[in-house]
This record gives structure tokens, C-alpha cells and sequence, in this order.
């Protein structure tokens, strides 16, 4: 058995903050997200308006860690080895035969570039969290329409997909109320941000109150950062953090050198000055990862503090700070919450342009087990032709246990739990599933056995 961890023996805590500390009422902050993207395209790119309507049925396409392969317009499931196990084109799903006509033997040809880390290609883009998956539903969609106009489409819309996320996204644009999503946000923040539960916010200041040392480091700018925080903890919520580090760039700040940015001060949210080396706690921007350790050397008096990372996302939180870092690495998964599907009656069918934009009842949690894609950790495929359907683990889910030490739901599961609760880790030397809590999904024990593979 490997050795249990606890967050006693951790002298610094860091969190990240969107989906991790501030927890997003998912379809309706995902409602927008798709229209701050589709708004863009429709009005700056000339797309189809029908973009706009989006029926509520539509949202079952949503699935974290599907892959869309940018020169096909195919959307893929990968198993751990990089089988495909289920694919779409645009929406429109894709069957075995179609599968294997198109990969032959199953085998996606560019999984070996993203086998072992979770990188980004300009030819392939991963939707590894909550804000990227709208813009998976958006260009599934985008692939039908072009498809309708013709067959044989070259899909070169990728370019006009990441104009419409710089438009909404710069840094500027929280401060100059444009695009779509900020204003939005700043409107009417309770209909899209959870505040934090007082048992979270009394475990905070519990650690604080241990001696511990408390980063927020997040590629959120210092102004939504701001609004955030004060939001889900209050006016006093910078009393609670030793450390807190906007537009940090992640991946990027895990990375060493000669590619790592220096820090910068902040004066009314605009950076100042670069600055050679960290020496001091307070609200910085950008910056690495090896200058913020070398004052954690400092401020706790070790010679290598032990550091534990909480975050969201494979791609910018865990992979990274895991494996450029080696700190430790909670995964914050949304999906551990439950495998329900709930159907959507026959009244929720209606296009929302009928509605009212994005009113009615909800088809499902977006958490929830996708009936197109089936379950987020496992799926089953035939190990050969006319054989027997094997239970395999999904690429997001072996990077789940090769990358994070735990995982959990929420920060809410383990708030009441002592400081120097024994967890499970996630190790060789364990299950596959040990290093889940409270507990394993639902979906790895319908099935029996688990492969390997």
C-alpha cells in the first residue's frame, strides 16, 4: 500500500479558483458561455443565425475530455490507449462501422502526441473543462451547418472560434464591459456564481489559523478574480490567502526555465513593473512557479515545503503542477457527484428562441452521464471482431489516477473532516478507483471486470 496523505503534512495550500473555490451554476453559466461565443461569430463572422437556437436536448452533447479532431469535424472518446470508443461528426454520432471505416482499427493517429500529458495541438483541441465545453457543443454545430452547404467541407473555423474567446475573454474586457459574458456576470452574479458554503469557508480559516500557508493562484484577471472572491467569501476574502496570483497563465506558470515569466506588481488591476524575484506575500500577476517556491522556502522556513494543489482542470492545474512541480494535486470532478440521467419531458424539446432565450426546464446536470457519450471514466468496446465487450477506462480517467493525488467533488466533501484525515492516494500500489472520495464512480462497479488495457 502506498503512503496515505494528509493535508497535515502539507505546509502550503493552494487553490485554484473558477470550478474549484468558486463553484458555477453550471448550465446556466454554460448557457452563456455558448452565447458570448455564438453572439460573436453570428454578428462578427457572418456564421448561420440558427446557431443562436439552441434546443435543450442539445446540451446532452456536452461531455469534459472529448477530443475534436479539427480536420475532420469528428468528435472522439478515447479510451486510455487512444482507441476510439465513441466518435461524432458534428452532433451526429458516429457508428462502429463509421468508426472503423474512418480509423481503421480504432487508432487515433495524433494520441500519441497527447499520450502521457495533456497538450494542445493545431490540429486537435481537448475540452477539459467547464468553460471549454460549450465551445465543444457550439462547434459540433458549427460542423452540421457547414455540412448542410456542403459535403465535402474543408473545416477551417477554428480561427474565428478563438476570435470569438479573445473577444470575450481579454484581459481588458471585464474593465471595458464589452463582449458578452463579462457584463453578464457583473449583472447578475447569483444566477451564475454559488457562494461558498460556510463549512468551506470555516475550513479556510481553520487552515489558515494552522500555520499554513494559502495561495489562490488563478489565469483569471485581478478585476473578475475581485469580483469573484467577494462574491462566494465575502469583502474580506484577501485576509484569508497569503498568496494570490491572477492571470497566471496556467499551464504556462508551471513552466521552467527559459520560457518562465516574472511577476508583476498591481496597481488598480493594471500590471506594473517586472519583478527579478519574489520576496514577499501579497496580489501578483503572471509569474512561475519556481520564484513563488523559492518564498515559500521562506515564509515556512523548509528547505523544500511540502505543497498541495487544488484545481479543476488536467490540462492547466494538475498535469502541470504534478509533473513540472511535483506537488501534490487534488482534482476537483464535478462528475463523482452522480451517474442519474435525467430525461428531458417532451415540453423541454422546444428551441429556446420559442422560450425566451435559455428559459425553461433543464434537460439534465451537466455532471450527469451523457446518454451520447456514456460514462465519463469508463466505456465498453470489443477487444476483437465477434468477441465479448470489455469495460475499459477512458484517457481522462487514467490521467485521473497518473496525475492527482486525490480526487474529489467538491471542496465541500472533505471541509468537515479533520486536518489530518489519512486520504487514499491515487498509486500503482493501489486500485484503480483508491484515490476517489468519498467514493469510486457509480459506473466502475456496473460492470465487472475492469481492464487494464
Amino acid at each position: 500500500m502506498a503512503r496515505p496523505f494528509s493535508l497535515a503534512d502539507c505546509e502550503v495550500i493552494g487553490f485554484d479558483l473558477d470550478h474549484t473555490l468558486c463553484r458555477y451554476n453550471l448550465l446556466e453559466s454554460s448557457q452563456l458561455i455558448y452565447e458570448s461565443f455564438a453572439e460573436y461569430l453570428v454578428a462578427e463572422k457572418g456564421y448561420d443565425k440558427e446557431l443562436l437556437n439552441v434546443p435543450l436536448e442539445s446540451w446532452d452533447f456536452c461531455c469534459k475530455s472529448l477530443v475534436l479532431d479539427m480536420e475532420d469535424g469528428n468528435f472522439l472518446k478515447l479510451a486510455q490507449d487512444g482507441t476510439v470508443l465513441r466518435a461524432s461528426h458534428g452532433t451526429k454520432h458516429m457508428t462502429s462501422e463509421e468508426i472503423l471505416e474512418k480509423y481503421g482499427r480504432r487508432e487515433w493517429k495524433h494520441f500519441k502526441t497527447m499520450s502521457g500529458m495533456v497538450s494542445r495541438s493545431a490540429k486537435y483541441y481537448v475540452y477539459d473543462n467547464y468553460f471549454d465545453m460549450p465551445g465543444a457543443l457550439l462547434c459540433a454545430r458549427i460542423v452540421d451547418s457547414l455540412n448542410q452547404r456542403n459535403a465535402n467541407q474543408k473545416y477551417d473555423f477554428w480561427k474565428d472560434m478563438v476570435a470569438a474567446i479573445q473577444h470575450n475573454y481579454r484581459t481588458s474586457a471585464f474593465k471595458e464591459n464589452c463582449g458578452t459574458y463579462f457584463p453578464e456576470v457583473k449583472r447578475n452574479p447569483d444566477k451564475y456564481i454559488q457562494r461558498c458554503p460556510e463549512s468551506v469557508k470555516k475550513w479556510l480559516r481553520k487552515l489558515k489559523d494552522g500555520g499554513k500557508v494559502l495561495l489562490l493562484i488563478t489565469s483569471s484577471h485581478s478585476d473578475y478574480c475581485r469580483l469573484l472572491c467577494e462574491h462566494i467569501l465575502g469583502n474580506d476574502f484577501a485576509e484569508l490567502f497569503d498568496i494570490v496570483i491572477t492571470n497566471a497563465l496556467k499551464p504556462g506558470f508551471f513552466s521552467q526555465p527559459p520560457n518562465q515569466r516574472p511577476f508583476r506588481t498591481l496597481e488598480n488591476d493594471e500590471e506594473q513593473e517586472a519583478l527579478l524575484s519574489l520576496d514577499k506575500p501579497g496580489w501578483y500577476s503572471q509569474g512561475n512557479a519556481s520564484h513563488l517556491y523559492e518564498l515559500l522556502k521562506k515564509m515556512t522556513g523548509k528547505l523544500e515545503p511540502k505543497v498541495v494543489y487544488f484545481g479543476d482542470s488536467m490540462h492547466s492545474d494538475i498535469f502541470s503542477a504534478h509533473h513540472y512541480s511535483n506537488w501534490e494535486t487534488v482534482l476537483i470532478l464535478e462528475e463523482l457527484r452522480g451517474d442519474t440521467i435525467l430525461a428531458p419531458s417532451e415540453t423541454e424539446a422546444e428551441p429556446l428562441g420559442k422560450k425566451g432565450k435559455y428559459e425553461g426546464h433543464h434537460p439534465k446536470s451537466l455532471h450527469a452521464i451523457s446518454k451520447q457519450w456514456g460514462s465519463y471514466f469508463v466505456d465498453t468496446i470489443a477487444a476483437a471482431e465477434d468477441a465479448a465487450e470489455t469495460l475499459v477506462r477512458t484517457w481522462p480517467c487514467k490521467c485521473i489516477s497518473a496525475y492527482s493525488t486525490i480526487t474529489i467533488p467538491s471542496i465541500e466533501s472533505i471541509a468537515d473532516l479533520p486536518l489530518d484525515y489519512r486520504f487514499t492516494r491515487f498509486s500503482s500500489k493501489n486500485s484503480v478507483t483508491a484515490g476517489y472520495f468519498p467514493k469510486p464512480p457509480r459506473s466502475f462497479s456496473t460492470h465487472q471486470p475492469l481492464s487494464t488495457k
